[in-house]
């Protein structure tokens, strides 16, 4: 398999990096207005230009506004903030992403259910093909990406597009970590195995098993994830210390 390229950073991107993370951690507060482009472009030691640009994709982001002759404002994020932004605060903090899987685990539970009363014919064809999918994957990142179409077509069954939407903005959620949350699906046909009794409670109609085990699945590989990317991190600090 090939390796993967390594991403450059540029400075605005180490810079954009540097002012979300103060943002998160309260060093620019919700509300407050930051210092002077002057002072920030000093504090951080960097041209105004690369400071601008920063703020600039910040902004994009939701977490800044700018008001001419009154400066730029961080926002309470948890007041006016989206979905959009969980995958930078799931990158900047594992804690966000124990509430991701929780909810994970409650909608996809929700989704399996209605899945189960309203899946097609089609549909269920479909299911099968892509449970067939996660075994016959090459290595665990195929069979991750596979998994994550299981539950995509789950989402469809339920005939509701918003599940679709939710689904896409939860693994959104944890993209940026997906590389280190691939450890139950290092064996594709293990993966498959533990899948499968979801996906036959689905194509079978059998609404309160498919919930029982999609409750099941998620909560198991949930704990298989966060375990190895709690262990990851353990590693990197005692390396640190």
């Amino acid at each position: 398999m090939a390796a993967e390229s390594i991403p450059r950073q540029t400075v605005v991107d180490l810079l954009e990096s540097r002012l979300r993370e103060d943002i998160f951690n309260g060093t620019h507060p919700p509300g407050s207005l930051l210092p002077s482009e002057r002072e920030l472009a000093a504090g951080y030691g960097v041209t105004r230009t690369t400071l601008k640009h920063a703020l600039s994709r910040l902004e994009q982001a939701g977490l800044l506004s700018t008001r001419h002759g009154v400066g730029t404002r961080v926002r309470d994020f948890l007041r006016v903030g989206g979905a959009d932004l969980l995958p930078m605060l799931a990158s900047q903090d594992s804690g966000w992403l124990v509430e991701i899987f929780e909810v994970r685990r409650h909608i996809g539970a929700l989704i399996a259910r209605r899945a189960a009363t309203r899946r097609t014919a089609r549909q269920a064809r479909r299911l099968a093909e892509l449970l067939e999918s996660v075994d016959a994957a090459v290595d665990a990142d195929a069979a991750q990406l596979a998994d994550v179409e299981v539950h995509r077509e789950l989402a469809r069954c339920t005939g509701n597009r918003v599940y679709l939407l939710l689904i896409n903005t939860l693994f959104n959620a944890y993209l940026p970590v997906r590389g280190a949350l691939r450890a139950p699906f290092e064996d594709p046909a293990r993966a498959a195995a533990r899948l499968g009794p979801l996906v036959r409670a689905v194509i079978d109609r059998r609404p309160q098993d498919a919930e029982r085990a999609a409750e099941k699945y998620l909560r198991d590989t949930e704990k298989v994830m966060l375990g190895v990317l709690g262990n990851r991190r353990s590693g990197q600090s005692a390396r640190v210390s």
